[in-house]
Parts: C-alpha cells; structure tokens; sequence
C-alpha cells in the first residue's frame, strides 16, 4: 500500500463538498475532489449508485484547520 500525504476529511453531496472547498481555499488550503461518478465514466464504466457522492482530502499538515472548517459547515447545516 502507498503511503499518502493526504487524508480524507469528508464524504457527501457535491453542494457542501463545493462550500467545504470554497471555504479552504479562503485560508490557503487546496482540498483535492474525489468523485467516484466522474471517474467512472471517464473510466468508460458508467455511473454509480451514488452519482452525488464526493470526497475532500487535504494534506496532512491542514488537517487541523481544515477539520475546523468541516465542524463548522456542519454544524451550520445542522441548524
């Protein structure tokens, strides 16, 4: 297994994970998209089951200020 620079910080709907990117990239953080549903079908394997699923990572020495960014979009979702 490859060792990784990067951690995934979070999972959900492309809406939050454009907000969540928006958001680090304010304080000089370049999160990395994951999008299964695109890269299968760039892969020519179609879609998932998922199609609005993404992941965010970013590099390990962000994660703190990152992960603060996280707690608070959710916490404003969740209100």
């Amino acid at each position: 297994m490859i060792d990784s620079n990067f951690i995934k910080i979070y999972t959900g709907n492309f809406a939050v994970v454009k907000r969540i990117a928006m958001e680090l990239n304010t304080l000089n953080i370049n999160p990395i998209i994951k999008d299964q549903a695109e890269s299968a079908i760039l892969g020519g394997f179609g879609g998932t089951l998922a199609p609005d699923f993404q992941e965010v990572f970013v590099h390990k020495d962000e994660l703190e200020r990152a992960t603060e960014v996280i707690n608070n979009i959710t916490k404003e979702l969740e209100s």
